[in-house]
């Protein structure tokens, strides 16, 4: 007995997303927010897009890679202004008081 097929043979793919480009939305899903008066672009970073370690700006832990995060930056800011946000961190950036700080001999990532 074969597997069933949950579609036929003759049909076709669905259609793409307007927006999508030819190898589908690698980054994960982009929108504006406004904080603290300034327009900011967060885009959410699936776990399997997130292929390196970065900082937290919000509580100055690493985020591994393979760790769904947020990347946020100032819409009329430049590329380096691109910060990775731990997603729980990001939703609470206006609750937090002062941001932890790093001990002396803690890795800078």
């Amino acid at each position: 007995m074969s597997p069933r097929r949950n579609r036929s043979r003759g049909q076709q793919q669905p259609a793409r997303r307007s927006g999508e480009e030819e190898g589908g939305n690698r980054y994960g899903l982009e929108g504006t927010e406004d904080w603290r008066g300034e327009e900011w672009v967060v885009r959410r970073i699936s776990g399997g897009a997130a292929v390196k370690h970065y900082r937290c700006p919000g509580c100055d832990q690493e985020i591994p890679p393979g760790v769904p995060h947020v990347v946020s930056w100032p819409r009329a800011g430049a590329v380096d202004d691109r910060r990775h946000w731990h997603r729980s961190c990001w939703e609470a950036r206006d609750r937090r008081g002062v941001r932890a700080q790093r001990s002396r001999n803690a890795p800078r990532h």
